[in-house]
């Protein structure tokens, strides 16, 4: 079994040094990966569309690229990116989270999370997750045109980057993670794996482990699973050229 998890990749415009990044690593590894899963606010905003905007097409035709050579995809959703929809469920067949959950690698018990809903002291968050996930807000999201959604998204994302940071500062990652993950791993669970905070590390808890995946904007981490072991790694986005040439292949 081998494994990849990345999150907070926060994509807006292919020609983006990140999403081409995302994209390359995501070419070389295909066909050489059994599970892909998705932590959360790989997209800078996709909510409750039914479609694939220009923007986000070279990154979903990548997935199916991926789910064509065997790699099965595994996408928690994020404050960032949910009612995903059919294009996951139906055209990637990915198994969609919505509030994170249980997966099995060779009887490892793993937890998934976003990590947005670690700080049980963020209420305020809490009852504005629950608004924007509701069927009143997903139906008016549906109605609107997607060139006003990304502008809308655009604007929340700044607020939201600048809130993050703000919370990063005040809070270091491993404060709130850490005490989230013992609840989790006194579940059952023999590891649990989030997102959200933009800090990689890993700490071993016990008999229990926690991966914390950092982001993919600036540091490019993410984790491997092999041979019953996580390790943090981190993509080396240097050789990606952000030339023409090279972006028209990524959307062939």
């Amino acid at each position: 079994m081998r494994a990849l998890f990345l999150a907070d990749a926060h994509l807006r415009k292919p020609s983006d040094l990140n999403y081409l990044a995302l994209l390359a690593f995501l070419d070389e590894q295909c066909g050489k990966t059994d599970l892909l899963v998705l932590l959360g606010d790989i997209f800078e905003f996709w909510i409750g569309k039914e479609t694939v905007t220009d923007n986000y097409a070279p990154l979903v035709d990548a997935f199916e690229r991926m789910h064509q050579q065997g790699t099965k995809l595994v996408y928690v959703e994020g404050n960032h990116d949910f009612h995903l929809g059919p294009v996951f469920t139906q055209r990637l067949n990915c198994q969609v989270l919505p509030d994170g959950g249980s997966i099995d690698l060779d009887g490892k018990k793993v937890f998934l999370a976003h990590g947005d809903l670690a700080n049980p002291d963020d209420t305020g968050y809490r009852y504005l997750r629950k608004f924007l996930r509701s069927n009143m807000v997903r139906f008016l999201i549906r109605t609107l045109p997607n060139k006003l959604l990304m502008a809308i998204g655009d604007q929340a994302g700044n607020e939201s980057r600048k809130s993050s940071v703000e919370q990063r500062r005040n809070s270091p990652a491993i404060e709130i993670l850490q005490p989230y993950a013992e609840t989790i791993l006194a579940q059952g669970h023999q590891a649990i794996v989030t997102g959200h905070y933009h800090q990689p590390f890993y700490k071993k808890l016990g008999d229990g482990e926690l991966i914390a995946l950092g982001d993919w904007i600036t540091q490019y981490s993410y984790a491997v699973y092999k041979d019953h072991t996580f390790t943090l790694q981190s993509y080396s986005a240097a050789s990606v050229s952000t030339d023409a040439s090279t972006r028209s292949s990524y959307f062939s």
